[in-house]
């Protein structure tokens, strides 16, 4: 149940949120890095 929600997290992020991986990671915003560490977050729990 837990990792279905996870993958359903990941899949909205993938609509909503904006992509960073082209962006230097050193001189992202501190708004931008938060985005990236959540949708890491939401990634790896996807995964376990």
């Amino acid at each position: 149940m837990k990792k279905q929600i996870f993958k359903l997290l990941v899949k909205l992020n993938k609509l909503i949120l904006p992509s960073l991986y082209q962006k230097d990671p050193m001189k992202l915003t501190t708004f931008e890095k938060g985005i990236l560490g959540f949708r890491y977050w939401a990634l790896t729990n996807s995964l376990n």
